[in-house]
C-alpha cells in the first residue's frame, strides 16, 4: 500500500511540470508603460520568468541584484522577464511611485500591477518574491517552474543551490527543468 501511495506521488509530482494552463486571457497595466500587457505578450521565443515582487518586502530587495544578473544573462538567449505586484492598486499615486522605484533600482523590465490579484490567484503565489518559468507548449503556456530564485535569499555569497538560474540554462539548452518546484521564502502576499 506504501509503495502505490508512493508511486502515486511520484506521478502526481512528476507530472507537475506538463501541466498547461489557459493563461492568454491574464492582462495587467504596465506600470512603466501605463498600458496594458497580456501575459503572452511578456513571452519570448524560449519562456518567460514571472516574479511576484514588491518593494516593501525586504526579502524582495535582497533578491534584485540577482534578478538583473539574470535578467542579463538570459533575455540574450531567449527568455522574457517581468516583476508583478499583488499588492498594490492601479492609482495613479501607486503607478508614480513604482515608476520612480523602477528608475531608481535599475529593474528594467515590465512591472505588472495585479490591482485584483487574478495573476496571483491563477499562479497561486504565496511569497515575495516567488517565480514562475513558463515556455511555449503546444497549444498554450506550459508552467515549468516554480519557487524560490536559489536557497538563501539573505546572504548571496553562500548560496549553494541557484535554482532559477539552472531550470533556465535547461531551456535554454532545450531540455525542462530536472526540479520544477522550489520552496519560495518571503513575504507572505496580502489578500485582498
Amino acid at each position: 500500500m506504501k509503495s502505490a501511495l508512493f508511486f502515486f506521488l511520484l506521478f502526481l509530482g512528476l507530472s507537475f511540470p506538463s501541466i498547461s494552463q489557459n493563461y492568454s486571457k491574464l492582462s495587467a497595466t504596465d506600470a512603466v508603460s501605463n498600458s496594458p500587457r497580456t501575459l503572452p505578450s511578456l513571452v519570448k521565443e524560449k519562456g518567460l520568468v514571472l516574479i511576484f515582487h514588491d518593494p516593501s518586502c525586504p526579502f524582495a530587495k535582497l533578491y534584485e541584484s540577482r534578478i538583473k544578473a539574470l535578467r542579463t544573462k538570459f533575455e540574450a538567449q531567449g527568455i522574457g522577464f517581468a516583476l508583478i505586484n499583488p499588492q498594490v492598486q492601479n492609482t495613479e499615486s501607486e503607478l508614480t511611485r513604482l515608476r520612480a522605484y523602477i528608475d531608481e533600482s535599475g529593474l528594467n523590465m515590465p512591472y505588472l500591477i495585479d490591482a485584483n490579484q487574478q495573476w496571483t490567484q491563477e499562479f497561486q503565489a504565496s511569497k515575495i518574491p516567488e517565480v514562475f518559468v513558463l515556455i511555449p507548449g503546444k497549444t498554450d503556456l506550459e508552467l515549468v517552474f516554480k519557487g524560490a530564485l536559489d536557497n538563501n535569499a539573505q546572504v548571496e555569497s553562500v548560496v549553494t543551490e541557484k535554482y532559477l538560474e539552472t531550470a533556465l540554462t535547461q531551456i535554454t539548452r532545450g531540455g525542462k527543468p530536472a526540479i520544477s518546484q522550489a520552496r519560495a521564502v518571503g513575504c507572505t502576499i496580502r489578500t485582498f
